[in-house]
């Protein structure tokens, strides 16, 4: 961050998951495309520092996220953009997309089409996804459809050991302690612009409440780093891709009122980062695993709820050679404009993270 004073950011949240936007980012961002630049910043002292400046306390917190406005790839999307939380730069995100989206056109970076239906195409490190944005008679954005890339399952039903040497773990998950201290539990691996491990909460008897959270992190964390080496973590054409990125632990809680199927997850995802929203490429993930286990019609909705209650709405949009093209309805708000001061006598520059 040398010779750089002050950085802007517009904060916005979806589903109550922040996205901190950096519309200008202070420093050069090389590459030809976005994941080329996903790449760069991962190995740059200015890029990297300037995410863990607005990410690390006292000006964010261990479970923030945002991102840097970038140039597309090509003249065929509006913007792209470089998603990152505590502990990098992730490939996807969509409740950042959504947030993009809304900011977009309530920014004035995208027109509004008269009709209320406005396409904001955005390039992502792991593809081209669409934003798109509905506003009201008044221009008002009263919600956004996030058409992700294509989603699919990778595996179905991979055993993996996980420990059980914590008595609270043990007593909420109901679960006999082996003689090892390890359990084998299942779960699927599935890709929506990043690759998932999906675990069900009901085969080991833990709900996904805010009670539960530590016992989730734990969890989380410990399938991701079994995982870690598994060869179904690869991605299969691109290693910038590769490795998971979020456990998402889920309560199936049967059918809402208009006869959707209703699902309540906790994604937690990087190094025990929780998404308070459904999580947006998380969702795709699971409506690619709905699909193909039947558990999903075809004209149904999937009711995504989060650990704190917010929903989005996903079905599956199209056919997609591999897997399926889903669509989530949910909405953004903004709730800031922030300008970040670097006093050159602050010792805590760029941060701390307690977690």
């Amino acid at each position: 961050m040398s010779g750089q004073t002050t950085i802007t950011t517009i904060d916005y949240h979806t589903g109550g998951e922040p996205f901190r936007i950096v519309a200008d980012p202070p420093v050069e961002i090389p590459g030809s495309t976005v994941a080329e630049k996903r790449m760069n910043a991962i190995g740059s002292e200015a890029i990297d520092g300037l995410r863990r400046l607005l990410v690390f306390e006292p000006r964010g917190h261990a479970d923030m996220y945002g991102g840097f406005v970038t140039a597309p790839d090509d003249d065929g999307a509006d913007l792209g953009v470089l998603f990152w939380h505590k502990d990098g730069f992730s490939t996807a995100c969509g409740h950042g997309t959504i947030a993009l989206g809304t900011w977009a056109v309530e920014s004035g970076l995208v027109s509004a089409a008269e009709s209320g239906v406005t396409d904001v195409v955005i390039d992502v490190p792991s593809g081209r996804v669409t934003a798109t944005v509905h506003t009201d008679p008044d221009g008002e954005v009263t919600s956004v459809d996030f058409i992700n890339v294509a989603c699919r399952v990778i595996a179905s039903d991979i055993e993996i050991d996980i420990s059980c040497d914590d008595e609270a773990q043990k007593s909420t998950m109901g679960r006999e302690e082996s003689n090892s201290g390890r359990q084998s539990i299942s779960v699927d691996l599935a890709w929506g612009g990043a690759i998932y491990a999906c675990l069900d909460a009901d085969r080991i008897g833990l709900t996904v409440v805010p009670e539960n959270l530590n016992e989730l992190i734990s969890l989380g964390r410990q399938v991701k780093t079994a995982l870690a080496d598994h060869p179904l973590s690869q991605h299969r054409s691109d290693s910038r891709l590769s490795g998971v990125y979020g456990t998402i632990i889920v309560n199936r809680l049967g059918l809402g009122p208009g006869g959707e199927l209703h699902q309540r997850n906790v994604t937690v995802f990087a190094d025990g980062q929780v998404d308070r929203s459904p999580c947006g490429s998380g969702t795709a993930a699971r409506i690619g695993i709905l699909h193909a286990s039947g558990e999903l019609a075809a004209s149904q909705t999937l009711l995504h709820e989060s650990i704190i209650g917010t929903r989005f709405r996903a079905s599956v949009l199209a056919e997609a050679k591999d897997g399926v093209i889903a669509t989530i309805e949910a909405s953004a708000h903004k709730i800031s404009t922030c300008t970040f001061v670097v006093d050159p006598r602050d010792e805590l520059v760029p941060g701390f993270v307690l977690r």
